[in-house]
């Protein structure tokens, strides 16, 4: 499968979740760090799986920085797609990349998932989150250069498509981010 014609299809699957995610008895309820995942009644028990997973590893592996449980949510070949065009395979690098921001902003971190629901067969997931942080270390480019910190508070949306194997490991991560908003908030971009 290209990435492109998924990318489409899963900015129309999120618009559509957005909108139902307001309406009263939503099947699809958001999540927030340190609360259980709401049971949602006839949701597969492997689709609630991988969702629970989503969720601590944003909520817990992410934002708390605990790497070693990585390989709990992403297979050790997981494919993973940024949205600057780069593409990785393999955990190692995945992680690596994943870490990145850390070096800038210590403090980053998700708390909600407003949007997170998947297919019956539990093969798809879409989580959305908000990403917060401070720029507060010095930045290193790709180059090798360095921007030292302004200390300003970032708040930017993301997205998550996990595309999940039946260990129920993401062999497929879709990330989007908005990177020219984060260059703005943090006050390297107008």
């Amino acid at each position: 499968m290209k990435p492109m014609p998924l990318l489409l299809s899963a900015a129309f699957l999120v618009a559509i979740a957005s909108a139902h995610a307001a309406e009263p008895g939503n099947a699809w309820p958001a999540t927030r760090a340190g609360q259980p995942a709401p049971k949602v009644p006839g949701m597969p028990p492997e689709l609630a799986r991988n969702l629970a997973t989503a969720d601590d590893l944003d909520f817990r592996v992410y934002s708390r920085q605990q790497w070693q449980d990585m390989h709990k949510s992403h297979a050790q070949d997981v494919v993973a797609y940024w949205p600057d065009g780069h593409s990785t395979k393999g955990l190692e690098k995945h992680l690596q990349d994943v870490q990145w921001m850390f070096t800038f902003a210590p403090d980053a971190r998700v708390t909600e998932h407003p949007v997170r629901f998947g297919t019956n067969d539990a093969e798809w997931t879409v989580v959305t989150a908000r990403v917060e942080g401070t720029f507060s270390k010095p930045m290193t480019l790709p180059d090798g250069s360095t921007v030292q910190p302004t200390g300003k508070a970032f708040r930017i949306p993301m997205a998550t498509i996990g595309h999940w194997n039946k260990a129920g490991a993401m062999s497929e991560e879709y990330l989007f981010l908005d990177n020219g908003e984060l260059m703005k908030q943090i006050g390297l971009g107008k």
